[in-house]
């Protein structure tokens, strides 16, 4: 019976340690990926700005298109150091639920989407190719989007 707990100790013990490594490594690529260019599963998200994306109170990017050369659905661009954004196919899967960082944009090409946007003055946001006008600060936003 010794031996039994000593082992069923020493396999907890490796579990623990295991669970550690795996949280570190994820950590650790969380933060060399946070300037970096992402994807997600429905859209694209990009990092730092580039030439086309301008801060606030500029003129907008002149045509964003998707990979493929068609304008996507929605286009949206943080203009804040932090940009709320809940964005889900409708009536379907959740694509996007997280925080944009200054200048990252993300690309949506789905036909309908459901969109949410916490803070409506803080992205410059277009649909179909056109750009909405920016909310005022501390606006929500929900919105419907069909191509």
């Amino acid at each position: 019976m010794g031996i039994a707990r000593l082992l069923l100790v020493g396999l907890a013990i490796l579990v623990v340690v295991a669970l550690i490594v795996v949280g570190a490594l994820s950590l650790i690529g969380s933060l060399k990926s946070d300037g970096a260019a992402q994807e997600s599963p429905g859209g694209t998200v990009q990092g730092p700005p580039t030439d086309r994306s301008l801060s606030s109170g500029g003129t907008p990017p002149v045509e964003q298109t998707s990979a493929g050369g068609e304008v996507p659905t929605l286009f949206v661009e943080c203009r804040a150091d932090r940009c709320p954004i809940f964005v889900r196919v409708t009536g379907g899967d959740v694509i996007e639920d997280r925080d944009l960082s200054r200048g990252q944009q993300a690309v949506y090409t789905q036909l309908n989407l459901d969109v949410v946007l916490a803070d409506a003055s803080t992205v410059y946001v277009e649909v179909n190719g056109e750009a909405r006008p920016p909310g005022k600060p501390g606006e929500r936003q929900s919105l419907t989007v069909k191509r």
